[in-house]
């Protein structure tokens, strides 16, 4: 690496010097054209000379332009002109000792001067000028490769972003739906306002917090609101920022990044997506080391253990994926304490919302606790972008207010996709798919402890969807028992069942609906123990909580080829059983299955209303059958 730069620097400061020679050949050679001392001689004879100017070196002077033709030869012409650029032909010649140069000057009657030159200033001045601009322009280039936080010079210097209190413009009113995590932050911010009169009975206040939680939750707005409600510096710098093509600078940028805080203490560093820096230490030796990442993260262990917390400065961080950090990051004396910014319940998400619709015209019939509950598992910054299509969906139909129908059809559109009125479908795909979305609607409506069914529709959504059936929870669940997994699965093979009962072939439309049902009973029997023959073992380790890793590489298992076995054999049946169950509750219903495809494809859309109001007859007979209710 070291020779490569050495080569670097050695050819371009050879091509600098050759780009200064050119320039000072150009810039500071006279303009004219070079003629032979016999030429000069031959014009002055013939009278063709206008004036001459004597140098110790050279004669210069111009030519009378009439009668050159006969005297020199076309190119000579050719370039005296573009010499004068079309004004005057200008001539330049070496002085040779000639003793009657000055009788035959006074004889063709040609004005002439002595002409002294300045050796020193010139030749100063044509190696200066040439240099000054050229290196001009290299600083401008560099500064254009290192960036905005300085340029070249000052590549090392931290790139954080400074901001006051009363920049962020963020304080705790603005961040709702994590109470927990503000709760949790509230010490942080008590002890940058008075760190003294805190410590005061031996309390030390934890080095670093680390923010964790899916994305869009709120992790960057808490922080920033942690700064507006202490009211002391806030430092924001990306992770990535510290990591560039030279060698050091990262630990470099580390070193000054505390140092600006350490003079404006209290103070708070915040450093977003911390992932990108403290990936642990040979966490992948197959994909090759990388030092560079792994000196920048030695520097900010280093920068962690050196600085005192009692200084009143503090580390935040914010990550959505924990795993892969490296333990040193996560130990005592670091980031004590981690902070966990979860997706928002029922009641965090009604108070995101009214954060956000305090920003546009709601109508009177709108309220944020039905729009919460079909939000189920929406993030802060969905429920943010949820507001917004909605307000979007309101002004293009012209109305003066958002109302339900608009957040209806937001949610719609961000969990289904975009509507596809163009992409038409023949006859034939349409009953197909009104039928398989019917069986969707048909069994969730039918089996005991599913979501309700919010819409059904057979206009074809997002990229490949032709058509969907929605179901949004009405209350947020953390667990469930084997009965509603099986009841799940029966509803996502509803649409394939109803295809072979009336159709008696499947169709392609199924591929994602099998892609789910095959990870539920796979979870089913690897994960939670729900397999009577494979017993209570767990075959498959947990996945990461915040971001979808993939399965374990192959030959990492922990089981045998005949548990392989035993497992695809137990997924096999339960999938068997969920179809089974969906096609016979479907044959059980088989009129009201047919009535309710009829009324799709007459109106292509059927809400949860006009769902309850068709089957209410095969409902009521099926409790009634059931023993639910009097018949």
């Amino acid at each position: 690496m070291e020779k490569q730069q050495h080569q670097f620097s050695l050819w371009y400061f050879l091509i600098a010097f050759l780009l200064i020679l050119a320039m000072q050949s150009f810039l500071f050679a006279p303009h004219a054209e070079n003629l032979a001392y016999s030429e000069f001689k031959a014009l002055l004879k013939a009278g063709k000379v206008e004036n001459i100017a004597l140098g110790e070196r050279a004669i210069t002077g111009t030519l009378k332009p009439d009668g050159l033709e006969e005297l020199l030869p076309k190119e000579k012409r050719e370039a005296l002109k573009r010499a004068g650029e079309g004004k005057e032909h200008r001539f330049i010649t070496v002085r040779v000792d000639d003793p009657g140069l000055v009788k035959d000057l006074e004889a063709a009657k040609v004005s002439f001067a002595g002409q002294v030159e300045s050796k020193w200033f010139s030749t100063l001045l044509s190696w200066i000028l040439p240099a000054v601009i050229f290196f001009a322009l290299w600083s401008v280039i560099m500064k254009r490769m290192g960036g905005a936080a300085g340029g070249f010079m000052e590549i090392g210097k931290s790139k954080a972003k400074v901001y006051m209190e009363q920049q962020t413009g963020v304080t705790f009113d603005d961040v709702a739906g994590v109470d927990e995590a503000k709760e949790e932050l509230k010490e942080i911010i008590e002890f940058l306002r008075n760190p003294k009169e805190y410590g005061k009975l031996g309390a030390r206040m934890p080095k670093g917090v680390l923010l964790v939680g899916p994305p869009g939750t709120g992790k960057t707005l808490l922080a920033r609101a942690v700064a507006g409600e202490a009211s002391v510096p806030f430092f924001s710098i990306s992770g990535s920022e510290f990591v560039e093509m030279f060698v050091g600078v990262g630990a470099a940028r580390v070193r000054d990044l505390f140092e600006q805080a350490r003079k404006q203490a209290p103070a708070i560093i915040f450093i977003d997506e911390l992932d990108a820096l403290g990936r642990a230490r040979g966490a992948y030796p197959l994909a090759g080391g990388h030092d560079e990442k792994e000196q920048t993260l030695n520097q900010l262990l280093s920068e962690m253990d050196g600085f005192d917390p009692s200084q009143g400065l503090v580390l935040l961080a914010a990550t959505n994926r924990p795993e892969i950090l490296d333990p040193a990051l996560l130990r005592a004396g670091r980031f004590d304490r981690q902070v966990l910014v979860d997706r928002p319940d029922k009641k965090g998400r009604m108070d995101i919302l009214r954060v956000h619709l305090k920003k546009v015209h709601l109508a009177a019939d709108a309220d944020p606790e039905q729009i919460a509950a079909l939000t189920t598992g929406f993030t802060g910054a969905d429920l943010a972008n949820l507001v917004n299509e909605a307000a979007l969906l309101a002004t293009r139909r012209g109305a003066e207010a958002v109302g339900p129908d608009d957040f209806t059809a937001a949610v719609e559109r961000i969990v289904a996709g975009l509507e596809k009125k163009n992409r038409l479908l023949n006859p034939k795909e349409r009953e197909i798919v009104a039928y398989h979305e019917m069986g969707h609607a048909l069994v969730a409506l039918s089996l005991p402890g599913t979501d309700p069914v919010h819409k059904v529709s057979i206009i074809p959504r997002g990229i490949g969807a032709l058509g969907y059936t929605i179901q949004r929870p009405t209350e947020d669940r953390y667990l469930m028992t084997r009965e509603e997994l099986e009841n799940k699965m029966a509803v996502l093979l509803g649409g394939r069942a109803a295809e072979q009962l009336v159709f008696g072939h499947l169709s392609t439309g199924a591929a994602d609906d099998l892609a789910k049902v095959t990870d539920i009973a796979r979870s089913m029997v690897m994960r939670y123990g729900m397999h009577a023959k494979l017993g209570h073992v767990a075959y498959q380790a947990e996945r990461p909580v915040f971001i979808q890793a993939p399965d374990a590489m192959p030959g990492a298992r922990e089981y045998s080829e005949e548990t392989a076995r035993e497992i695809d054999r137990a997924v096999r049946d339960i999938l068997q059983a969920a179809f089974d169950r969906a096609v016979a509750t479907l044959k059980a219903r088989r009129d009201t299955l047919d009535r309710g495809a009829r009324e799709l494809l007459a109106h292509e859309t059927l809400t949860e209303d006009e769902l309850r109001e068709l089957l209410k007859p095969a409902l009521v007979a099926a409790a009634a059958a059931a023993g639910a209710v009097q018949p």
